[in-house]
């Protein structure tokens, strides 16, 4: 995982993590085959429904499919799988998330990223996947930025996505620009992963390669940002979130990715 602040000075840093790709639908079983994995009960790993989607601890299946509804995209039933980060030994931070949003047919129709911030909050984007866009093509989406993330960076901006749709390989870049027809590019982020089978021996390799990815995780985020603020960056105060906790694309020039990505 690699975040390259770009603008108005150079500042990189680079992380190893790993994450799961989960069908939100397969987490009961994963829980019953799995001894080191467990679905919203303590383990070496687990993963708890009230780390995401409505935060109340309820099924993230139906959350995902009223805001998919809300959107106008059936999905009539199809996969939804969630990339994200475990918690390890009970703790966990997900500065992102991933819902892949399938139909019956289990072509992609849409993805809703779900974003956290160090202030307890959290906001979702949802956007459509182009249905014009061929088997192994990159999939480009564009979002006006609604909620705030870092002290260090400004509300006005856009993110630009693009990203594969996960198999033996995964690959994620998003790009944050200043808002216009010129916005000066910000921020590049990088995730690239390779798939490794969800086993008791892989989620234990994974362990003790990573065993202190959250603290990682929400240390660096720290670190970085006192970095930030040491090489002069721009303070920009926190405003009132959303009133809503998943912004719907409205336009579609700007969710369907039409540009140069």
């Amino acid at each position: 995982m690699t975040h390259s602040r770009l603008s108005p000075f150079r500042h990189k840093f680079h992380y190893r993590v790993f994450s799961l790709l989960v069908d939100l639908d397969e987490l009961p079983a994963l829980d019953a085959g799995l001894r080191l994995f467990s679905y919203n009960r303590a383990n070496l790993l687990s993963f708890h429904d009230r780390d995401h989607g409505p935060r109340d601890g309820s099924p993230l299946r139906p959350w995902v499919e009223r805001h998919l509804a809300a959107a106008g995209i059936d999905n009539d039933g199809g996969r939804i799988s969630l990339l994200c980060f475990p918690r390890l030994m009970g703790f966990v931070f997900n500065p992102l998330s991933i819902y892949y949003c399938r139909d019956r047919q289990d072509r992609l129709t849409a993805i809703l990223y779900e974003v956290k911030n160090t202030f307890g909050q959290q906001h979702g984007y949802l956007l459509p996947v182009p249905a014009d866009r061929q088997p192994g093509a990159p999939i480009l989406q564009r979002q006006e930025k609604g909620f705030y993330v870092s002290p260090f960076m400004p509300m006005e901006c856009r993110y630009r996505f693009r990203l594969n749709e996960p198999d033996e390989s995964l690959s994620i870049l998003i790009r944050q620009d200043e808002a216009g027809p010129d916005g000066v590019p910000l921020l590049a982020a990088t995730h690239m992963a390779e798939r490794a089978a969800l086993t008791d021996a892989g989620l234990l390799s994974a362990f003790a390669q990573h065993p202190l990815m959250t603290l990682k995780v929400i240390g660096g985020i720290h670190w970085e940002a006192l970095r930030l603020w040491r090489k002069g960056a721009r303070f920009h105060a926190r405003p009132t979130p959303p009133a809503r906790d998943v912004s719907i694309w409205s336009d579609p020039a700007l969710a369907n990715g039409r540009h140069e990505n």
